[in-house]
């Protein structure tokens, strides 16, 4: 249904240190999204990303990583997944770092993850034209 090519995929093991940030988003990828469901049904589902998406970390913030490993992974794949289809490269990037490293990461790496993954997300809905 959406155009995979509009985020550049990543190997499942690549777990090394992010280096330059991902580009905050993929411009186009509204448009492919509208050209597809329409403008008022793009609009609608882009409303209930980032819904679902500030509710996503909030609770990525209240899980306690040392109970939670597997539950945080299967968030993170979901975030990641979404995020790409909206084109936020670099939520997505973060969000794939934390599926990927999440049975291994320590809580100050989490915090860390979840403190940009933050940043991301209000970059990129800041950046987001309205409409």
């Amino acid at each position: 249904m959406f155009d995979a090519a509009l985020a550049p995929t990543q190997g499942p093991h690549d777990t090394a240190p992010l280096r330059e940030p991902e580009p905050l988003r993929e411009p186009g990828a509204f448009d492919v999204l509208v050209r597809e469901i329409g403008e008022d049904g793009a609009s609608e589902v882009r409303a209930v990303f980032w819904s679902e998406t500030r509710a996503r970390l909030e609770l990525f913030h209240a899980l306690p990583l040392g109970q939670h490993r597997g539950r945080i992974a299967r968030e993170a794949h979901s975030l990641k997944s979404t995020a790409r289809t909206f084109g936020y490269l670099r939520l997505a990037a973060l969000a794939l770092r934390l599926e990927s490293t999440a049975d291994t990461i320590d809580d100050a790496e989490f915090s860390d993850l979840l403190e940009r993954m933050d940043v991301a997300f209000a970059a990129a809905k800041a950046e987001e034209p309205q409409g």
